[in-house]
């Protein structure tokens, strides 16, 4: 219950990517030792690096909550099998949101430990690479190349992910297009009432 002289603000990491960049990651830190053959270019997939280079995205973690946020943000802002099919990796979707998640809470629950004060897990879910109003193509204001269905099921599996990673909070972020946004509320709507 809310008690005026209880309240505080509770501060929110900032953003994941900005620090990613400060590494300067190549190629071979994306791919790791799991994706040493993978067909495409890897580098630029952040969302990638909770599975192959797990220690950066947990020292960004510890890096937020060392400087006072309450809330830490997964490592999952384009982790759907939709933008993942770019990299060739969209069957790798849910085990970035679970991993993201739980790298997230083992960072959360040891400040925790530390001090005593709560903290939680925000799992990001992202634009996607694709938009369900605007046409990709000038000639034809009609085309798709996406259907609320796919953007349903994808913003479904990767909520199930960071639910299943240990996420408090589900973050809908950054989506440009409204329909997308739509398909992301449904499928969080769908995903709550069946767990």
């Amino acid at each position: 219950m809310y008690e005026p002289g209880n309240a505080r603000v509770l501060v929110v990491d900032g953003a994941m990517g900005t620090l990613i960049q400060e590494y300067q990651l190549s190629e071979a830190d994306f791919r790791g030792a799991r994706f040493p053959d993978h067909p495409r270019d890897l580098r630029g997939d952040n969302d990638l690096l909770s599975l192959t280079r797990p220690d950066i995205i947990s020292a960004i973690h510890v890096a937020y909550l060392d400087a006072g946020a309450d809330v830490i943000e997964t490592n999952t802002f384009n982790a759907t099998a939709i933008s993942q099919s770019d990299y060739g990796l969209a069957h790798l979707a849910r085990e970035m949101n679970v991993t993201a998640a739980r790298l997230a809470r083992a960072a959360a629950d040891a400040a925790e430990a530390r001090d005593g004060r709560p903290r939680w897990v925000a799992g990001a879910l992202g634009p996607t690479n694709r938009t369900a109003s605007i046409s990709p193509d000038v000639a034809d204001a009609g085309a798709r190349n996406v259907r609320f269905e796919e953007l349903r099921a994808a913003y479904a599996d990767a909520a199930r992910g960071l639910i299943d990673g240990g996420a408090d909070i589900l973050l809908v972020e950054t989506i440009f297009d409204t329909l997308n946004a739509k398909a992301a509320i449904f499928a969080l709507e769908e995903v709550f009432e069946a767990t």
